[in-house]
């Protein structure tokens, strides 16, 4: 999850939200790709999860991190939270989850070398003091009474929101990983076309990058059971947004939604103030009740659109949220997989022929029918296999008009990137199916070889 965010001065009429928002536009030679993703941690003998403090915890891993690597501590007090370099940081989701939240970068070569060079770093500093990390869409076997709690007022505070809105926030927050990729738009009516492919086809990432079928020690219905915790989190913030499908939607309508989400925190010298629940349009007139007679500025503007969790979000660029946690692999391909999508106008465009018929009930049946049976989900006469194969040729057609050359010009693009994805489609198996088939043959209904054969 975000870190406070700064720079933005005092809101002096509510048009200043959009024109917030709008402020992200930027012309196509500008657009660039950040990619974020989590990872479990654990302690190699006892395959619990790490604690904050200690000899094998997060924050060794983040004073490791640090030293060897020169990069930069953030401090909550005097608690590193999280590492920031060269346009890139790492930050602590609530249940010690470590996340890179990648540098915007020009092309997928560059992004897939970044997370290699993350992930070899981590493990060079996690081998030495006993600790794993592994790629998964959800805890497979912890407990929420083993999950340790990072010192972060922001999720002090969600923690204690969780309950009163739904029945598995605590699970989001504590229990499961996601890889992302957040991408530019070049105007209101591009955000409005690709925000659309993105939230109709977040179904199709779903079913490819499912990597959950495991929780609490056996397997649980759902081949992404984090898809499934997010459907019962809290509906003021998550879902499908059938408003963005209707006419006239812009920045405005986004404003219109985000101020009917209830706050959490507002952000004050170093400190999370509670404001769970209250109105940011009170805010607006100063009669916020955690900050009376104190009007909101544009930071803290900033701050409440991270505390909006659809399928598919916008703030100064695009949030693709819909895929588990998961190998190596497939940290590259899901900005492969969207770039190619979003990135070429032609391929824009025939990604939007594919989903322009669908209605809301439509967009919704997939994402449920997604999180169960991945590839093997079918609503109606949408098989999700054919869908996925021909999400996939349009974006390998967008990667092939785009042709960003790597190693030095010896790859001619990025195509490569989604092989691993191709490889799914063909064999009808993703990473989840993969999991269940080796639990019920290899492993015998035991859960702990996925960490021995499926860590970083």
């Amino acid at each position: 999850m975000s870190i406070p965010q700064s720079g933005g001065g005092p809101i002096e009429r509510v048009e200043d939200l959009a024109a917030w928002l709008a402020a992200g536009c930027k012309p196509k030679e500008d657009w660039r790709i950040g990619t974020e993703h989590e990872k479990f941690g654990y302690c190699k003998d006892t395959l619990k999860p790490l604690p904050y403090e200690g000899e094998r915890s997060v924050k060794a891993v983040l004073e490791g991190l640090a030293q060897r690597f020169g990069w930069d501590p953030i401090l909550e007090g005097e608690n590193i939270i999280g590492l920031q370099k060269d346009g890139a940081n790492v930050s602590l989701e609530p249940g010690g989850q470590l996340e890179l939240s990648g540098a915007p970068l020009e092309n997928i070569h560059q992004t897939c070398d970044e997370v290699n060079e993350h992930l070899v770093e981590v493990k060079s500093v996690a081998d030495e003091i006993g600790v794993g990390f592994i790629g998964l869409g959800a805890a497979p076997h912890w407990a929420h009474e083993d999950m340790p709690v990072m010192p972060k007022g922001r999720y002090r505070l969600m923690t204690d929101y969780m309950d009163r809105v739904g029945t598995m926030g605590k699970s989001m927050m504590y229990r499961t990983c996601t890889v992302q990729v957040n991408l530019d738009f070049g105007s209101e009516a591009d955000m409005v076309k690709k925000l659309r492919v993105a939230l109709a086809l977040q179904p199709v990432a779903t079913a490819l990058f499912a990597n959950s079928p495991f929780f609490e020690g056996s397997l649980n219905g759902h081949k992404s059971w984090r898809s499934r915790i997010w459907r019962d989190l809290d509906p003021a913030r998550t879902g499908m947004l059938p408003f963005v499908f209707e006419d006239g939607f812009g920045f405005e309508a986004w404003v219109d939604y985000a101020l009917d989400v209830p706050m959490y925190f507002v952000y004050r010298d170093g400190r999370y103030i509670d404001a769970l629940g209250q109105s940011f349009r009170a805010f607006l007139d100063g009669r916020l009740p955690a900050l009376p007679g104190e009007v909101p500025t544009l930071s803290d503007w900033a701050d409440h659109l991270t505390t909006i969790f659809p399928e598919a979000r916008i703030k100064r660029f695009i949030e693709m949220r819909g895929a588990d946690g998961g190998p190596w692999r497939r940290l590259c391909a899901l900005p492969a997989l969207w770039v190619g999508l979003l990135y070429d106008e032609t391929a824009l465009d025939a990604a939007w022929d594919l989903v322009k018929g669908w209605d809301a009930e439509t967009r919704e049946a997939l994402r449920v029918a997604a999180s169960v049976d991945a590839l093997d989900a079918r609503v109606g006469d949408i098989a999700m296999a054919e869908l996925a194969r021909e999400v996939l040729a349009i974006a390998e057609a967008g990667l092939q008009a785009r042709a960003r050359p790597g190693a030095g010009g010896l790859i001619p693009d990025e195509t490569h990137f989604l092989s691993a994805l191709k490889d799914s489609v063909e064999s009808g198996e993703v990473p989840a199916d993969e999991l269940i088939r080796r639990y019920e043959t290899e492993w015998a209904g035991e859960i702990t070889p996925v960490f021995s054969e499926y860590s970083y």
